[in-house]
């Protein structure tokens, strides 16, 4: 196979080139050179298929021989020791729990399949290669668990200080090994464009083996593509003509493997994505203006974009074409008031306790099936309600029962390097670890 670039699809790469470096030079995004649709007998005999079995044939189907299949089944397996269980709120809507991986986030599974495919590469190179990751929030968690102690690897994460939950910061602070943690005084898009500056630094890149697991490389949005069909098998057979994903968006990845996982002939009625007020993608479908902004903080801080990196990934699925991603794709954004609120709905009407990020997917859902009352709607449940006790507690006036792998962390000492938000602060970083 080979991957090119969003920005000119000449511009080529294998697949371990584009994995290992994770930006093309020409700061575009890579994507596959093909998204074939399934074969038609995994696509018919879908309800047959394990959960690893939709992985190997989405991979198989993307990658084609890169990978053996020995290898790529060491792969997924080790990626897959959990779940994604869809959980019934009415005979129209479901939540999909994406939650329970060791970090308790949506992005274990891509941080997991990616530790693995790294590592795999490595190998046999016998390289060390240096991962640097921007966070939000959740990303940083997946991703020191997913890698902590991988052979070969070390991992560094840039994170805005003060600005991801008490939990999610000690997830992503406290494993240390090969795992250090930047607090960056800023916002997690300067985190974001310090990570993307760092893979264009040509003399960095003759000294480090760097690549990033942010959902820019391409590595992290194929195994998120495994989810959308596992949902799929779990809807009731007789509500699957219109099928709806309710996507609670920050950078777009989540959403842009659902694009793909819809390419490979996942049959998807519309997307919806769930913004807060950094409404970057609504505010596009609606006027055809993509106006990048400030992120501005929120309770669903995740989500808290103002520059969504894969916004270039949905163009170039779609075409570069407004009116198809459009019709692809209905966008809505909420303040935070309407976030509480939307928490206190979800419970009360059926005694479901949802973390903000998916309270926002719920609220654009329920605003969608108003309109469309005979589709099915699936709400992305990305986080554990655990890992935002600030804000999930007081709005619905209970004590969320913390998971172990979570409460553990709460006496550990952090551990991090404060710096600021300039390219130069990182460089200097990356240049005296070598």
């Amino acid at each position: 196979m080979y991957l090119y670039s969003t920005n000119n699809p000449q511009l080529r790469a294998s697949l371990k080139e584009a994995v290992l470096k994770g930006l093309p030079q020409d700061k575009g995004l890579y994507m596959p050179g093909n998204i074939p649709v399934l074969p038609a007998e995994i696509l018919q005999n879908l309800d047959q298929l394990s959960f690893p079995e939709i992985a190997f044939a989405i991979c198989r189907n993307i990658f084609g021989n890169e990978i053996p299949d020995n290898d790529l089944e060491k792969i997924i397996s080790h990626t897959l020791t959990f779940d994604a269980p869809l959980v019934s709120l009415t005979e129209n809507t479901g939540v999909l729990e994406l939650y329970h991986g060791p970090s308790l986030a949506f992005k274990d599974f891509g941080a997991r399949f990616m530790s693995q495919l790294i590592s795999w590469f490595g190998q046999k190179d016998k390289k060390e290669t240096t991962i640097l990751v921007a966070t939000s929030g959740d990303t940083g968690g997946a991703v020191a668990y997913g890698f902590y102690k991988t052979p070969g690897v070390r991992v560094i994460i840039l994170y805005p200080s003060g600005k991801v939950s008490d939990l999610q910061e000690k997830q992503l602070t406290t494993l240390g090994e090969n795992i250090t943690a930047l607090e960056v005084e800023g916002n997690f898009d300067d985190c974001q464009a310090m990570v993307k500056q760092a893979f264009l630094d040509p003399a960095l890149q003759t000294t480090l083996n760097l690549s990033s697991a942010n959902s820019i490389n391409i590595a992290r949005l194929i195994p998120q593509c495994f989810y959308y069909f596992r949902a799929w098998q779990q809807i009731p057979t007789d509500r699957r003509e219109k099928v709806v994903f309710s996507v609670p968006s920050g950078n777009f990845g989540n959403l842009t493997a659902g694009l793909m996982a819809q390419k490979m002939g996942l049959p998807v009625f519309k997307f919806i994505a769930a913004t807060n007020i950094n409404a970057i993608v609504p505010h596009y479908l609606r006027t055809g203006e993509f106006v990048p902004a400030p992120g501005k903080p929120t309770l669903s801080n995740a989500m808290d974009v103002g520059n969504p990196s894969n916004f270039a990934r949905m163009k170039d699925l779609l075409g570069s074409d407004r009116a198809a991603m459009s019709g692809a794709i209905e966008g809505y954004s909420f303040t935070d008031e309407e976030t509480r609120s939307a928490m206190k709905e979800i419970y009360r009407r059926y005694h479901y306790v949802m973390d903000p990020h998916g309270a926002v997917g719920w609220r654009a859902l329920d605003h969608f099936l108003n309109d469309f009352p005979e589709c099915y709607g699936v709400v992305l449940e990305t986080a554990h309600p655990a890992k935002f006790l600030d804000v999930v507690n007081p709005v619905l006036g209970i004590e969320v029962t913390i998971p172990e792998r979570l409460a553990v962390l709460a006496d550990r000492e952090k551990q991090s390097l404060k710096i600021g938000n300039q390219y130069e602060d990182l460089r200097e970083i990356l240049q005296n670890s070598r």
